[in-house]
């Protein structure tokens, strides 16, 4: 869970649960979680893959899964920078005024 740690001061408008970073919105949420590789052939440790999924308000009012996408890379900047242009895609706003934008 340390990279989530490391993510959420990339992304103050997030709130961190204990196991995911969640952006919340009247019509999206947005899911970053943090796993680890599960191929135990590698000798050393590779970074944690983080999951991003993006969930849209149904008409019920229920969060529906639509997109998701894993990402491991190793910089924290640039982590940050492709989740933050894979969310904007996703939703189709500014993360950075979320939720007020979305």
């Amino acid at each position: 869970m340390e990279t989530l740690k490391e993510l959420y001061e990339y992304f103050p408008t997030s709130i961190y649960t204990g196991k995911a970073l969640v952006f919340i919105s009247e019509d999206w949420k947005v899911e970053l979680t943090e796993h680890q590789n599960a191929d135990f052939s590698k000798k050393n440790k590779s970074c944690p893959i983080i999951r991003v999924k993006a969930y849209k308000k149904a008409l019920n009012g229920e969060f529906v899964p639509g997109h998701y996408e894993d990402f491991q890379i190793d910089v924290i900047g640039e982590l940050a920078s492709q989740i933050e242009r894979y969310i904007q895609a996703a939703v189709g706003r500014n993360i950075r005024e979320f939720p007020e934008n979305v």
